[in-house]
């Protein structure tokens, strides 16, 4: 019959006609076929029975009237009557029907449980003594079998077992338990994959060597308990993703089993978790976003090699957790408002990096919660009352509390905190503010009253936002927030302060409107791409270059005390982040002229004559950087130490241009940005005389590093540095030729005109000066006055005037000599 044919290890698919799918005996061949006796002398069969699966016959084969028949391979010869497709099916039915019969005593091999078994004794030491050959499998101790002889269950817990466990459990195809926990057992934890009615791994407790990774759990749909904790014998094996495809999955446990690398973020799709328990592994990085929402009761994470990084704001999402036990990592950050987690019990967070408050929710609002562990972390503020039924560790002394025993802190102190809860409470003030004393406290300074007068947050590389708590600091003076990674909007309740009198939040991220501060304050904000912008309209991070455009920017207008008329301030309103600094910051020098500095919708900036003159001490000779034909460079320095570079322009060289056509093509020039092209940040137009503003590099030019390196005391540019230098050249005169709206043309492309930064990158200067390139239709211009230096002109440009962008090629062909031999075009 069929169901005998199936009958040991393979399930009959067969109905009550003897049908079986053709999809049917395919499974059935896969699990002959693992049986590697048996594949030998089947390869022949397997192969024509897998092409009669996919490609012949009908869909069914009557498989009980096949091999009742036993026909022999049907003689399409002698009856030429027999349709093509009508004989391809017999065929098929054929083979198929020899295979089976051949397949009987295969599967009678393969579903014997008592060889299994019988190897599996072989391979274990100290086994029970009813593990004898001459008792019946099924009553070995720690077995349990079905009526059928299969074996569902093998127990064999605490019973000082050693050796190894055999691949051949994997025939158990009837197996839902395997448990041998708390043993001596080595070697490889083998693949159980053909075992889909397994439930339950449990190989904690011995000294296992490998485990097969993923791959362990394919097949395993069944499987609800897993567990290989305390195998510290494992070689490093990764947490899979693949094991969300064991959707049954209640319990997970590899505690001290050497697991290596991230924690997965795959446990949105474990919808039947429960517990989680990775204890003292070597797990690095944070908690998966996917903990939020999960059914996980039991999570333990505790005790990693290198410790779990990140903060712990998921686990107020998960609603389900009634034990937690993350101490002895690097976490970071406050502890997360747990009021949700109704059912936490057991909290273990000691030895971290945890700052700030300890949550009223944690002190008050979990009624089952009865053990907390909190010690060695950098916790502030007051120091927490818990329940007296909750049993708590001696954290007082081991954090930051304002003060050691329960008690308000002082108000300035609250206030500070409040400051600090703004930027996620960093380490760096959770280490150094300690105390209740608000004048001791880093970064802070006060009058002999003991108020607050100056916070200097200035460099401290800080994220977050900007407090509106800093108002309740009355006396504050000074507040310096710049050169952090502060976002969001400049509080509107700072303009309140009655004493302030500099704030400075330049080069940070900020965005949105400027509030009116009052006249008194000096209120410095470049450097800040997004300010002036809709916080909902901004695009991008702005944490880098900013806009270039500014088209759908407003600017911030302001009446000018004097004339009664508005004008534009400046507002950080496209162009660099360099920009918006040198922008905000000349305007801070305190020139008396009110049109000193304005930014318009185009997004160039306009600076005072006056204001150039005084950071580049009235253009002295010691500020010179250098000479060339469009004239002479200088250095200026800001208040902060910020430098620039002031191009002086000689007379005539922008040609007779007006004030508005100036202005134009100086807009164009400031929309201009490229990493390999020296950026222009603003102009200035006095009289006759035109100044340019650009980025300050501080390596010079690479006439200098090509030329005078015995004078400059410097070293040659090495082979790798002059590669580069020439890629970043090249790069930045092919942006100039192929740019969409308006094209330029160097013109006077050479070593001197070629700046380096502090990382020997390269950026091209004094593009845009002369001449735009001729129209896309390939129209060239014809110039009367020959604009570059001798040795790097194409000698058909010197010959006609005619200018195209091969102009540049050429020059860029004579740098590329210059940089190869290090000797000048002329020598």
């Amino acid at each position: 019959m069929v169901e005998e044919v199936w009958g040991n290890g393979v399930k009959a698919m067969a109905d009550n006609d003897g049908v079986v799918t053709r999809d049917e005996i395919k499974r059935c061949l896969k699990v002959v076929m693992s049986d590697g006796e048996i594949k030998s002398k089947c390869e022949i069969l397997k192969s024509l029975a897998n092409e009669a699966m996919v490609e012949g016959g009908s869909s069914h084969t009557n498989l009980k009237q096949l091999l009742e028949t036993n026909s022999p391979r049907p003689n399409t010869a002698s009856n030429p009557s027999m349709p093509v497709e009508h004989e391809t099916g017999d065929v098929i039915n054929w083979l198929l029907a020899r295979f089976f019969i051949f397949l009987t005593a295969a599967v009678t091999v393969t579903a014997d449980d008592g060889a299994v078994m019988t190897k599996l004794s072989a391979a274990l030491k100290n086994t029970p003594p009813s593990w004898s050959s001459n008792t019946d499998y099924c009553k070995w101790e720690g077995i349990t079998c079905d009526n059928s002889n299969r074996v569902t269950a093998i127990n064999l817990v605490d019973k000082a077992l050693s050796g190894t466990l055999v691949p051949e459990l994997n025939d158990l195809s009837s197996l839902k338990t395997l448990a041998v926990q708390r043993n001596h057992i080595s070697g490889d934890i083998p693949y159980l994959s053909s075992l889909n009615q397994l439930q339950q791994v449990i190989l904690d407790g011995n000294n296992f060597t490998s485990f097969p990774g993923g791959s362990f759990f394919v097949g395993l749909t069944g499987l609800q308990v897993f567990s290989v904790s305390d195998n510290h014998d494992l070689a490093q094996w990764a947490l899979p993703d693949n094991l969300t495809d064991v959707t049954n999955l209640q319990s997970f446990q590899a505690s001290n089993a050497n697991i290596v690398g991230t924690i997965p973020d795959i446990f949105a799709g474990l919808t039947n978790l429960q517990s989680l328990r990775l204890s003292y592994n070597n797990l690095t990085g944070g908690l998966p976003r996917s903990f939020g929402g999960s059914s996980i009761q039991n999570l333990w994470l505790n005790n990693q090699k290198q410790g779990l990084s990140g903060g712990l704001g998921v686990v107020s999402e998960m609603l389900q957790v009634s034990q937690v036990w993350l101490q002895a990592n690097s976490f970071v950050g406050a502890i997360p408002d747990l009021s949700n987690c109704s059912a936490l019990f057991d909290l273990q967070l000691r030895d971290n990096q945890l700052t700030g408050l300890v949550p009223k929710s944690l002190v008050s609002s979990l009624p089952k919660l009865a053990n907390v562990t909190l010690q060695n972390n950098k916790l502030q503020g007051p120091v927490p009352v818990f329940k007296s039924d909750v049993k708590v560790d001696k954290y007082q002394a081991s954090n930051s509390f304002c003060l050691t025993e329960p008690g308000p802190c002082d108000p300035q102190v609250s206030v500070l905190l409040d400051v600090a809860g703004a930027i996620g409470y960093p380490m760096s003030l959770a280490q150094s503010w300690t105390g209740n004393d608000a004048c001791k406290l880093s970064y802070v300074n006060c009058d002999n009253s003991g108020n607050v007068t100056t916070v200097n947050f200035a460099k401290r590389m800080f994220s977050g936002t900007i407090s509106p708590a800093f108002a309740n600091l009355t006396s504050l003076r000074t507040l310096s927030l710049n050169d952090n990674n502060f976002v969001g909007t400049i509080p509107k309740e700072l303009t309140t302060l009655p004493n302030l009198q500099t704030l400075d939040v330049s080069n940070n991220n900020l965005s949105g409107d400027m509030p009116d501060f009052p006249p008194r304050v000096k209120f410095t904000f470049g450097g800040n791409p997004n300010i002036g912008k809709d916080v909902s309209n901004t695009s991008g991070s702005g944490s880098g270059s900013g806009n270039a455009g500014g088209g759908n920017q407003k600017p911030v207008k302001v009446e000018d005390p004097e004339s009664g008329k508005e004008i534009v301030k400046a507002s950080a309103i496209g162009g660099s982040s360099n920009a918006h600094k040198v922008g905000t910051e000349l305007q801070s020098q305190g020139s008396s002229d009110h049109a000193a500095m304005h930014v318009f919708e185009g997004g160039n900036v306009i600076i005072s004559i006056d204001v150039l003159r005084q950071v580049t001490d009235n253009f002295s000779e010691e500020n010179i950087l250098g000479r060339g034909g469009f004239g002479v460079v200088y250095k200026g320095e800001l208040h902060d130490g910020t430098k620039i570079a002031v191009k002086r322009m000689e007379a005539g060289v922008m040609g007779t241009k007006g004030l508005k056509e100036f202005q134009a093509e100086i807009a164009v020039l400031t929309k201009v940005r490229h990493r390999h092209l020296v950026a222009l940040l603003g102009y200035c137009v006095n009289g006759n005389e035109r100044l340019l503003v650009y980025e300050y590099m501080p390596q010079g030019t690479l006439s200098q590093h090509l030329f005078e390196c015995r004078e400059l005391k410097t070293n040659p540019l090495s082979w790798k540095q002059r590669v580069s230098i020439a890629l970043d050249v090249g790069r930045g005169v092919e942006y100039l030729h192929s740019l969409a709206q308006q094209s330029f043309i160097h013109r006077d492309l050479k070593p001197s005109n070629i700046l380096l930064g502090d990382d020997m990158r390269a950026k091209v200067a004094d593009f845009g000066l002369v001449k735009n390139a001729p129209d896309r239709d390939g129209k060239f211009s014809v110039e009367t006055r020959l604009a570059g230096t001798f040795g790097y002109l194409a000698p058909e440009y010197a010959a006609t005037g005619r200018v195209t962008t091969k102009v540049d090629v050429y020059a860029f062909g004579v740098v590329l000599m210059e940089l190869i031999t290090g000797r000048k075009a002329l020598d």
